[in-house]
């Protein structure tokens, strides 16, 4: 007697295990769906370093990492008022050891690539903090300015567009009195018409110090932002024409984008703002009082660009207002038409409704011309309906 209720037992659990799946195969295919048109948007560029909550302040901890060594390009710029010298080495020892000239100005060591066997010899050799060093591999960092007795130390954030996205990328300076160390997470900036300009032997880089070159640098990565703007500002009137005449949801995430992105901009302009303006007071002796006119410009600079900013965020805005109002435009015409459709066939349905009703007795059922006065009398009410939504305005010119 027990098999038969083991058996039922059997057969519902089954059936209860093919609901559970049916039930988790719809869930999971409607969230890849929406997985599929929702996607979220990407940026090009390395994924942050950041230490694990407790680890130990200093370099030490990243030298005990096991693992491939990252690969780094090192490039030194020699020069004074009567040379110009460049080099790449794959030694580090090479490059710090490398002898100076007699002639010359400012040497300019420019590592791509975060190795951080590299980053702690280039340190010891000239003397910065473990902290400092730190510093350069943690590549969330927020620009900043720490002033030490013999050099500066400066993060800040180069924006390129790499691939049409956007890479965020952390550049780390130290400025010495005659040397300036750079530290890049990849290769490529937005450095080449620095380095143009170092060639001519009649500029003005040829007599000045490291606080020029680190300038050029600031001013450089500064002013590489206005033609980026003003590729946003052209991608905002082309998706505001886009918008009024065929809004979509492809319209609406290429907003969220850029919006996504000028965001990304201005939380990096704001800090650099306070930076150069901690330069521009900068009383380590490191910085030229010539010099600090020429960094005030670049603080202009960034108000420009941040101006910029607002003023495209604030368009950004606007056109996500307009798009809702397009979508809902078009919805309400949508409903506008099906209305009148069915204000055409509501009359229409009730006549019909009437004479198509099973009673025995209907009196016009046995008229001879009942067919066509019921469709004469369906066409003039629809005629009429019509005439009335034309004279309303809601079909036609009407008034």
């Amino acid at each position: 007697m027990k098999q038969p209720i083991d058996s039922a037992k059997d057969v519902a659990n089954a059936a209860g295990d093919a609901i559970s799946k049916t039930a988790s195969f719809f869930t999971s295919t409607i969230i890849g769906i929406g997985k599929s048109v929702f996607h979220p948007i990407s940026t090009a560029g390395n994924s942050h370093r950041k230490p694990a909550p407790g680890t130990a302040p200093g370099i030490e901890h990243y030298l005990e990492k096991e693992g491939a060594e990252t690969p780094v390009r090192i490039t030194v710029v020699d020069y004074g008022a009567d040379f110009y010298d460049t080099n790449e080495y794959s030694d580090i020892g090479e490059a710090l050891n490398l002898p100076r000239k007699e002639a010359q100005k400012v040497r300019w060591i420019n590592v791509d690539g975060l190795n951080p066997k590299i980053v702690d010899r280039v340190c010891k050799h000239f003397g910065v903090h473990t902290l400092s060093a730190e510093d350069v591999l943690n590549t969330y960092q927020r620009p900043k300015l720490e002033a030490f007795s013999d050099h500066i130390q400066i993060i800040v954030r180069q924006i390129q567009v790499l691939d049409r996205k956007l890479k965020n990328e952390q550049v780390a300076f130290f400025l010495f009195k005659d040397t300036l160390i750079s530290f890049q997470e990849e290769v490529g900036d937005v450095f080449d018409p620095v380095r143009k300009r170092l060639t001519n032997p009649k500029g003005r880089f040829r007599n000045q110090q490291a606080d020029y070159l680190f300038y050029t640098l600031i001013d450089c990565i500064v002013d590489h932002l206005f033609p980026l703007l003003e590729g946003y500002g052209a991608a905002l009137e082309d998706l505001e024409e886009e918008i009024s005449q065929h809004p979509s949801p492809a319209c609406q995430q290429k907003l969220f984008s850029m919006k996504r992105d000028l965001s990304l901009q201005r939380r990096t302009l704001w800090p650099l703002r306070e930076l150069i303006d901690g330069l521009y007071r900068d009383e380590s002796g490191l910085i030229d009082e010539s010099l600090k006119t020429f960094y005030r410009d670049v603080q202009d600079h960034t108000m420009q660009v941040i101006d910029l900013i607002e003023t495209y965020r604030e368009t950004a805005s606007g056109l996500n207002d307009l798009y809702q109002s397009s979508v809902g435009n078009k919805m309400n015409e949508i409903m506008k038409v099906l209305t009148i459709m069915a204000s055409f066939f509501i009359p229409i349905t009730f006549v019909a409704g009437v004479y198509g009703m099973n009673f025995e007795y209907i009196p016009e059922l046995q008229w001879k011309y009942a067919y066509f006065v019921f469709w004469a009398i369906c066409l003039s009410m629809t005629a009429g309906l019509a005439f009335y939504f034309w004279r309303k305005g809601w079909i036609g010119g009407g008034r």
